[in-house]
């Protein structure tokens, strides 16, 4: 159901030029929670038991719940697909992470949503992990498009001392800092400093990429006592989970003391599905998990909530994807998306009207990953995986100028996933057609792809 001020929105005529909407001032504040290899189930308001996530429950229940919320396999690709609105196949991004020593980023000559919020007027910051890119400070977070940058440039560095491979990974606009704490703690009491700088006068934009859960699995003791029924891994997740859960109710309790919280938007995700579930993350019924183009890897755990512009204790059914964020959000900031100065083409779609006001969604295709040894993608309730058994990591770069299409897929599987979430049976004997169907639109897209710069040996 549209709720009275929407569709007072609705009624004026606000959604205009390209079907993006434009909100009246002041702005909307944005803040963006991104955690790290949490299972899809883990959290309470997803179904899960065994974590505690009550912060995340209650936030979750202010907003609408997001079933459908894809993302990509693994770290950094995510990171390209959210930060640009383009599959990360355009970046040839959508293999593997980027490595400390890798001598390439995200293309310069992509435009990110802090740059794109800058020039709607926004402040923006992030608190977090970067992942997109540090051979050259051309590609780190400040000349990205964010005012102020806290945190790591790449995954998993060790949580007290804040290293990887010997070397310390703890920034602030660009400076390499020795600071004591556990990263979770640190970042939630950087991120309130930024909330209470603000002026209500300017949005902001505050992007939070936890490096929880991720691995090393490694949690102060006293969060380590809250779960004595848990043992190994999982007990060490569930109370960075924990940890996790306390940083976003900081946030939040900092934004509604500024008394800004009915005029901010919240989102969360996941980059990518659990790892190893069963045994440290839980992705409940769904198949596998990071890693893998099987839905446990690539659906995500989701939700948005904006007081009065949200439906509450809702769930939304709408197929989603992560690329989609940077057109919805920029539209809710009162951009015409079209009109900016975004030189190249969107695969994001605008998913507002179908988040607030319960509208069908408008995306019917989902490409999961393009890939030279295997790839997937979604057309409505139907799902094509190609060498779905082969991980990122595995992967190698293909030679230049080999097109980032599967070539002679030893794997073919067919899903309906309307009828098999867990894609538990595989249909492709069956439906030979369907599988021609999709394996056309799968090309279409393949064959855009950039040659991918991620493998292991990069």
């Amino acid at each position: 159901m549209v709720n009275t001020k929407l569709a007072s929105l609705l009624a004026l005529g606000m959604f205009v030029g390209v079907g993006y909407p434009v909100v009246a001032a002041p702005k909307p504040n944005i803040v963006f929670f991104l955690a790290d290899d949490l299972g899809s189930a883990d959290c309470g308001f997803m179904g899960g038991k065994e974590c505690k996530s009550p912060n995340l429950d209650k936030l979750a229940s202010s907003g609408t719940i997001l079933e459908q919320l894809y993302v990509q396999p693994v770290c950094t690709p995510t990171r390209a697909a959210l930060m640009t609105g383009r599959y990360p196949m355009r970046h040839g991004l959508q293999v593997g992470v980027i490595r400390p020593w890798a001598n390439y980023g995200l293309p310069l000559d992509e435009r990110t949503m802090p740059q794109a919020l800058k020039e709607l007027g926004y402040n923006t910051g992030i608190f977090g992990k970067w992942h997109l890119g540090s051979f050259d400070k051309a590609y780190w977070p400040n000349q990205r498009g964010f005012d102020y940058a806290y945190g790591h440039l790449f995954g998993a560095i060790d949580y007290f001392d804040h290293t990887r491979d010997g070397k310390m990974d703890w920034y602030r606009n660009g400076e390499n800092i020795k600071e004591t704490g556990y990263s979770t703690h640190l970042l939630a009491k950087e991120a309130v400093k930024f909330v209470q700088a603000q002026s209500k006068e300017k949005p902001f934009f505050l992007y939070m990429p936890f490096n929880a859960v991720h691995s090393p699995y490694q949690v102060p003791d006293s969060y380590l006592q809250k779960f004595p029924e848990l043992k190994g891994p999982r007990k060490t997740m569930a109370a960075m989970l924990f940890a996790l859960d306390e940083a976003v109710g900081q946030v939040v309790d900092a934004i509604e003391a500024k008394g800004v919280r009915e005029n901010t938007i919240f989102v969360f995700s996941s980059d990518n599905g659990g790892v190893s579930p069963g045994k440290v993350t839980d992705n409940g019924i769904l198949r596998a998990g990071k890693g893998t183009l099987y839905e446990g890897g690539v659906r995500s755990t989701g939700f948005i909530a904006w007081d009065n512009h949200i439906p509450k204790n809702a769930r939304s059914k709408a197929m989603m994807h992560t690329v989609d964020w940077f057109p919805t959000l920029l539209g809710v900031a009162g951009a015409d998306v079209s009109s900016q100065k975004q030189v190249k083409p969107l695969d994001g779609m605008n998913m507002w009207e179908s988040i607030a006001a319960g509208k069908a969604s408008p995306r019917n295709t989902v490409l999961m990953n393009t890939a030279p040894n295997k790839g997937a993608i979604r057309v409505g309730e139907w799902k094509l995986v190609l060498n779905g058994g082969a991980s990122d990591d595995a992967e190698e770069a293909p030679k230049k100028g080999k097109k980032a299409a599967v070539q002679q897929a030893k794997s073919v599987e067919l899903f309906n996933l309307k009828d098999d979430p867990g894609e538990k049976e595989n249909l492709a004997a069956k439906f030979p057609d369907k599988i021609k169907e999709l394996r056309k639109e799968y090309e279409n897209l393949a064959k855009q792809a950039l040659p991918p710069k991620g493998g292991p040996k990069n």
